[in-house]
């Protein structure tokens, strides 16, 4: 890249600045143009620096994070923000609310548990994504008002067992996306599966929240637990999500394998079990994310006669594993986000039972 993308850091450790700033300068592509130990110095430097990015702890003394993020969006700052944060179950709550008040993802705060090299990474792929993210309105969840008989008229297998499974991966944007998208499908549907790219802990914040807006179960998922009609299992946060067959059924596998496209959860993990396990009764939907983890995966459920749905561009916070998709050739049908539960329901109808 010829023009870097800029980047300021703010948190009120010198010592997180300082790894934050080591980390993203190891990416040709990025440069930290400047810190601030608080918003209230972030604010005086912003339009000095004219970052293109800005990752944000949310506890800090004078302004928290939330506090900042709910002022810029009242001033409809256009500054993608990364919230960079210890992500404990009680800070994932407040990471969720700083995803309600405009932050575009969510990263755990460097420490031990990650060599340089890989957090270099993992920061450098999030700080990219804000870069390349676009705003889109919050669409509201509608029910379909299908009937349930919609959803039963696949065409049958041998035996009465409906076998079909939906399998959905997201990445940047996705959180929002599936907070229109869940609480818009009926609650008589096969198991869903999702891996959504997240960090340790947040997942089941997300999930837990998503779950209060529902008709039917969603929750994170458990090792070695069966998929069931009516229930949505999210991946955990630093586990991939995978699915085995079962007599009768399905059943999930938790894993902690090395990262795919630097994410644990992977999405082409999850498509690729799936894709092994269910077949042609498979359904696919890609959403909205940064990168090409899926891609490969939606390609294993063509394989296997399964149906794959890919978001369209223009509803995309960023264009990039459905573009992937797409380029491969695997994408039954683009749609965009607000008619995404349609769509899912009118190709559960031709997905064998």
């Amino acid at each position: 890249m010829t023009n870097k993308i800029k980047v300021l850091v703010i948190d009120d450790s010198a010592m997180v600045r300082k790894v934050i700033t080591d980390t993203l300068h190891q990416d040709p592509d990025i440069e930290v143009v400047g810190t601030a130990n608080d918003p209230l110095i972030a604010i005086e430097k912003i339009p000095k620096l004219q970052p293109d990015v800005i990752t944000l702890d949310m506890e800090m003394p004078r302004m928290d994070g939330l506090t900042y993020l709910r002022k810029l969006k009242a001033e409809k700052s256009t500054i993608p923000v990364v919230v960079v944060s210890a992500l404990t179950q009680q800070g994932s709550q407040m990471a969720l609310d700083a995803m309600d008040a405009g932050a575009c993802d969510i990263l755990a705060k460097p420490d031990g548990s990650y060599s340089i090299g890989a957090q270099a990474g993992r920061l450098a792929f999030h700080v990219k994504a804000a870069a390349r993210s676009r705003r889109q309105p919050q669409l509201a969840p509608v029910k379909t008002g299908l009937a349930d008989s919609s959803l039963r008229s696949g065409a049958r297998a041998s035996g009465s067992t409906d076998l079909r499974l939906i399998l959905i991966g997201a990445s940047t944007g996705g959180v929002e996306a599936l907070r229109f998208l869940l609480p818009s499908l009926p609650a008589a549907l096969p198991p869903i599966a999702i891996v959504q790219h997240i960090p340790a802990h947040f997942s089941k914040a997300v999930a837990d929240r998503i779950n209060k807006l529902c008709d039917y179960e969603v929750r994170e998922a458990a090792d070695n637990e069966p998929l069931q009609p009516g229930v949505c299992l999210f991946a955990p946060g630093d586990f991939h999500l995978t699915i085995v067959k079962r007599l009768g059924g399905y059943a999930t596998r938790l894993l902690q394998s090395p990262p795919v496209h630097y994410c644990r959860p992977s999405v082409d993990v999850l498509f690729r079990s799936g894709a092994e396990a269910a077949g042609t009764h498979t359904l696919g939907v890609l959403l909205t994310g940064m990168g090409s983890d899926g891609a490969v995966g939606m390609q294993a459920i063509k394989r296997a006669g399964g149906r794959t749905l890919a978001e369209h561009e223009d509803s995309c916070v960023v264009y990039g594993m459905p573009r992937a998709a797409a380029m491969l050739g695997v994408v039954d049908q683009v749609v965009p986000l607000g008619q995404m539960p349609g769509a899912i329901i009118n190709t559960l109808a031709d997905v064998p039972r």
